[in-house]
């Protein structure tokens, strides 16, 4: 039965949800080279498709700084309309991955790649609208944004950029940053919302001369794809793309589920369902031409902390988005880009584990360079080879840290050096394996014990059998194996 108060309680939580995600699905869309209203667009969709679908009760989707970085690249090169089919595959591609039952492996992912991916993202994504703050044409590559900065600085000194911008940036960044030390009656606002609304009385009261969102219309926004968009996708670039939307929003929305589930009591997130909502919800963004979703952890712990209950508190944020999009769409025109950018860049710092990453480094080295490799990886290539980069080194290391083994050297009484292998044997460790054996005398009886082996790769036991038949001198007895385990488990053999 349900408790009495709760339809006001998601109501109330609603509202505020709504509040929090107006200025980030407006901030993101500009952000990512699109349409303002595709932003909503998505949102809406987020709240009226995903709230009604199970999986997780009180996560919101929309739009996410977390793929901005990759929304704009795919803008770019592929345009818009490929960008709704490109969506369009990868909710497909997201059902049939919740169906299969794999929401459960992307959990598996490394936490380290999804922090690396997450700060490389916000690394892009601040020096980004960095320039899109003062009105500067933004450099292609991450090492060219980076070498750019001082001469954009020198450039918005000098009146060449937007002084006025930099303003409006820098102070909606300090209105973001102290709202959550003001009062508690003050911070009943959102500070997006705060800050983005006092961005746009200080512009308009000065008459500030900054660039301004530009309104299309919701109707006109909706492109959907068409057959020549599909047939784009057929490219290897293309393709590429959809798997990296796939992996980052399908990671990024499980992450958060589990992240949201620790905010409350309620319902646990079913994960595969969540992936399979999140799937639903891709698809029809890419079939009205929208951005990509992914449940959004600013806007889900917000709802839980408006102490939400239940779905309807998502659902209703969707409703009011869309009441926003078709009565007030004219509002959207007053923002002032520069502000959008600086709740984008306050959002790309938040997404940088600053307050980990030196405990990290502390207690586990390897986890910290994959971490710091991921994120530097893609500011220098792009976001779908970073992630495979950090991919890669983080099953390394695995590798790496499973495959310990112990190398033992004892000399009996009667002469004999017994040598005695620990742990899992495998190629990795080759090279200190037969750093000590080679060291050994060739003309001493040596046994190779490798009882206590409890894996042993082809590649290593090929090697042990060559170096046991042509380590010892031609007068000297051959090697001795006194246990060699065959493809991995115990059994007696010899060279």
């Amino acid at each position: 039965m349900r408790e009495p108060g709760v339809p006001r309680q998601d109501v109330l939580a609603s509202l505020v949800v709504f509040l929090v995600a107006l200025p980030l699905c407006v901030g993101v869309a500009v952000a990512s080279g699109v349409p303002a209203e595709l932003g909503l667009v998505t949102g809406i969709v987020g709240g009226l498709v995903v709230g009604f679908l199970p999986g997780s009760a009180l996560q919101v989707s929309g739009p996410a700084a977390g793929l901005t970085v990759l929304v704009f690249e795919a803008v770019r090169e592929f345009g818009l309309g490929v960008l709704g089919a490109i969506v369009l595959l990868t909710g497909v591609l997201q059902i049939v991955l919740g169906l299969l039952r794999c929401g459960r492996w992307f959990r598996a992912i490394s936490v380290s790649v999804v922090q690396g991916m997450l700060a490389g993202i916000g690394l892009v994504l601040i020096l980004g609208q960095l320039y899109s703050m003062v009105g500067a044409e933004q450099p292609l590559s991450g090492i060219d944004k980076i070498t750019g900065l001082p001469g954009l600085v020198v450039d918005t000194l000098s009146g060449v950029a937007s002084p006025a911008g930099a303003g409006i940036g820098l102070g909606t960044i300090a209105v973001l940053v102290l709202w959550p030390k003001l009062p508690a009656a003050v911070r009943l606002v959102p500070a997006p919302l705060a800050a983005v609304a006092l961005a746009t009385a200080v512009s308009a009261g000065l008459r500030l001369d900054v660039a301004n969102v530009t309104v299309r219309g919701l109707v006109d926004a909706i492109q959907p794809p068409g057959p020549g968009d599909l047939a784009a996708l057929g490219s290897v670039a293309a393709l590429g793309t959809v798997l990296a939307f796939t992996l980052i929003a399908s990671a990024e929305s499980l992450f958060s589920a589990a992240a949201v589930d620790r905010m409350h009591d309620g319902p646990r997130t079913h994960y595969d369902k969540e992936l399979v909502a999140q799937g639903v919800g891709n698809t029809v963004c890419g079939v009205l031409g929208a951005l990509p979703m992914t449940a959004v952890i600013v806007r889900s712990s917000a709802n839980v902390e408006a102490g939400a209950r239940t779905p309807l508190s998502r659902i209703l944020h969707g409703a009011w988005l869309l009441l926003f999009a078709v009565l007030l769409p004219a509002a959207l025109g007053i923002i002032p880009l520069a502000a959008l950018a600086g709740v984008l860049v306050h959002a790309g710092c938040k997404l940088i584990p600053v307050k980990a990453i030196v405990p990290l480094a502390r207690a586990h080295r390897g986890e910290a360079l994959v971490l710091a490799t991921t994120a530097i990886a893609i500011v220098v290539t792009n976001m779908f080879e970073g992630v495979v980069i950090g991919l890669v080194l983080a099953v390394v290391k695995s590798a790496w840290d499973t495959s310990h083994v112990h190398v033992g050297v004892r000399e009996l009484t009667d002469g004999r050096l017994v040598v005695t292998l620990t742990g899992n044997a495998t190629f990795l460790r080759l090279p200190r394996i037969l750093e000590t054996l080679e060291a050994l005398p060739k003309d001493r009886l040596i046994e190779l014990d490798l009882t206590a082996v409890r894996h042993l790769d082809h590649a290593c036991r090929t090697t042990l059998e060559n170096w046991a038949k042509g380590h010892n001198d031609s007068d000297t007895e051959a090697v001795r194996v006194k246990v060699l385990p065959v493809a991995g488990s115990g059994g007696e053999g010899s060279p």
